[in-house]
């Protein structure tokens, strides 16, 4: 936070930074220091519109050098309006680097009395400034706040890092339902493989109360990705090992209930392409036996037809059924 200095009481809400400048303002007699000098008094009264007229009068009649624009970013940061404050504390930072503490302070400040108010947006917006300043810094305890802020509006990518710190700030008994929503923001950025790990961790965690919510993302999940992996140029054995775990992760959830006999079909796929052309036969003749396959099954069936009466012929096909 900002030094304050050992003046008179009346001056003691203001930063040090503005304070020098009042000495410089009080032995002057242009209308800026005039100005300033009536700012300074008003906003040591708190009176923090008086004080942001006389500052922004001081700007139009030419004072406009760092301590100045700070004055007006520190009075805009007191009336809590953060757009203003950031884009004036930018100008003085840019002008007198030594004020980038300040604008930081006065930012995260601003920050946590948003979300104390429950207004993520300019919580966020604030610490977005904050960071354009100084990039690393800590968010403290507001990190699950942002996540959840752009999750909401669709910002997945940007959730994340929030989500990661939010993870190790919080006990064990709060993490369960935050890794649902990890998995989902990796889910909606089309990170599959990084979703399923927080999907079965929240799982792992949250036991049979939590299965009906997850499953369906382990099975929608799982299943995207055993489809991408086979559609791959050369796929090693290990891979198309990988996929069948995947697929059959969804088939033994049993979720979602309406890709099943996709999930079936895809089995039957990749056990083709790994040589075990019996496995692969019963998988699509479940495909076909399920009620809701439509024309699915008749492709399942054609495939079965073509690997029982082309069985003879593996040799050929360096192992693969098809």
């Amino acid at each position: 936070m900002p030094r304050f200095a050992s003046w008179p009481r009346a001056l003691a809400a203001l930063p040090a930074v503005l304070v020098v400048g009042l000495v410089s303002a009080c032995g002057a007699g242009r209308d800026e220091d005039s100005s300033i000098r009536r700012g300074d008094e008003a906003f040591a009264l708190r009176k923090y519109d008086q004080a942001l007229a006389e500052y922004r009068l001081a700007l139009r009649q030419g004072a406009d050098d760092a301590h100045t624009l700070a004055r007006v970013a520190h009075t805009y940061a007191m009336l809590e309006r953060v757009d203003d404050a950031s884009t004036f504390y930018a100008q003085a930072v840019a002008e007198d680097s030594s004020l980038v503490d300040q604008a930081v302070s006065d930012l995260m400040r601003m920050a946590e009395h948003a979300r104390e108010r429950q207004d993520r947006f300019a919580m966020a917006t604030a610490v977005e400034r904050a960071l354009r300043m100084r990039p690393g810094l800590g968010v403290s305890n507001m990190s699950l706040d942002l996540a959840r802020h752009y999750f909401q509006i669709g910002e997945h990518g940007r959730a994340l890092p929030f989500y990661e710190n939010a993870l190790f700030e919080l006990p064990d008994s709060a993490t369960a339902d935050v890794l649902l929503e990890v998995g989902q923001a990796y889910e909606q950025i089309d990170d599959c493989q990084h979703a399923l790990l927080y999907f079965e961790r929240y799982r792992e965690m949250s036991g049979p109360r939590g299965y009906g919510q997850v499953d369906w993302h382990i099975g929608t999940c799982g299943f995207r990705l055993a489809r991408e992996i086979r559609a791959g140029p050369a796929v090693p054995e290990h891979e198309l090992n990988r996929a069948l775990g995947l697929v059959e992760r969804t088939l033994e959830l049993g979720e979602p209930r309406g890709i099943q006999p996709q999930a079936w079909f895809e089995k039957g796929l990749i056990l083709s392409d790994l040589g075990d052309c019996t496995g692969a036969m019963e998988a699509l003749r479940r495909v076909a036996e399920m009620d809701n396959a439509g024309a699915l099954a008749d492709r399942a069936l054609a495939i079965y037809d073509e690997i029982r009466f082309g069985r003879g012929l593996e040799a050929l096909r360096g192992g693969r059924c098809r």
